[in-house]
């Protein structure tokens, strides 16, 4: 195994563990349709980063073209979850920072 691929999957582990508790307190009112989509693409992209890390062809961009952008869509909820309030601004930026990071692993593994 390549330690870039090894670096992304825990990135995005690591972000997992940190997000799975905000979800938890968000209102549950929009927990069942924000907060699934929030575990739904987290969870996707940790599965995703293993499913790539095992292909050895050309097709191995199709599915880091996929985790880029399952980022972009994670990087839009988080905003909106920032936006209603159910996190803190300091929050976001945390968020915000682990995202970026992972997109950077990952612009460097596409290359």
């Amino acid at each position: 195994m390549n330690i870039d691929k090894l670096i992304i999957f825990q990135k995005i582990y690591d972000f997992l563990l940190w997000l799975y508790p905000l979800i938890n307190r968000i209102p549950k009112s929009h927990r069942l349709v924000l907060g699934k989509h929030l575990e739904e693409l987290g969870l996707g992209l940790l599965l995703l980063s293993i499913q790539a890390n095992k292909i050895r062809d050309d097709s191995r961009k199709v599915v880091q073209l996929k985790i880029s952008d399952d980022l972009d869509k994670l990087r839009i909820l988080i905003r909106l979850t920032k936006d209603l309030r159910f996190m803190s601004v300091v929050q976001y930026q945390h968020a915000a920072e682990k995202i970026n990071e992972i997109g950077k692993i990952l612009c460097g593994w596409m290359k």
